[in-house]
């Protein structure tokens, strides 16, 4: 696994809550952008789920 998909993983455990793109973008200190394309990734993995539109929760 890349280390920032990592880094986007673990912010995700930590909130310990569904969150937004825009949230871990801030939480980590990446471009949301670039944390919306990891999430992508990472849903298509099967490593992250979405329990609502636009929050995302490490499955």
């Amino acid at each position: 696994m890349e280390n920032k998909e990592q880094i986007v993983l673990e912010a995700m455990k930590k909130a310990g809550k569904p969150v937004r793109p825009g949230d871990i973008a801030k939480m980590t200190g990446l471009d949301s952008k670039e944390v919306s394309k990891i999430i992508r990734a990472l849903k298509k993995n099967g490593k992250v789920i979405s329990p609502k539109r636009c929050y995302y929760a490490p499955a």
